[in-house]
């Protein structure tokens, strides 16, 4: 089964995120920011990350740049889901390194044909 790291600080968010992975047979591994999700990236095989934007401690492209930099890392794909929805904000996600950008909020259908893109 494959494990998707689910960060978001909002609690409704994660919820909703994880009833749709789950329904579609992903394990979900749930993050409250961004440094709570590098560190249970740490000790969980991971094969997608889907972040939120905006959190305390460490934002999504903060934690972009820090999975990109580890070798575990290099090769997962990472989408930002996020309210955030501007071309320059898409392209400091691209120069960090993530994979896709969705905007907020999310079409459950069109998340997981992105996934499934993504994870081939």
């Amino acid at each position: 089964m494959q494990s998707i790291l689910a960060v978001d600080d909002s609690a409704s968010m994660r919820k909703m995120v994880t009833f749709t992975l789950t329904g579609a047979g992903y394990h979900v591994v749930e993050a409250v920011d961004g440094q709570d999700a590098w560190e249970k990236a740490q000790k969980h095989s991971i094969d997608l990350v889907l972040t939120d934007q905006n959190m305390p401690n460490l934002d999504g492209l903060g934690l972009t740049r820090k999975l990109r930099e580890h070798p575990k890392f290099k090769t997962v794909p990472i989408l930002i889901l996020t309210t955030e929805s501007s071309d320059q904000m898409k392209q400091l996600g691209r120069a960090a390194g993530a994979t896709g950008w969705m905007v907020k909020p999310f079409d459950p259908t069109r998340l997981l044909e992105v996934i499934q893109k993504v994870m081939r």
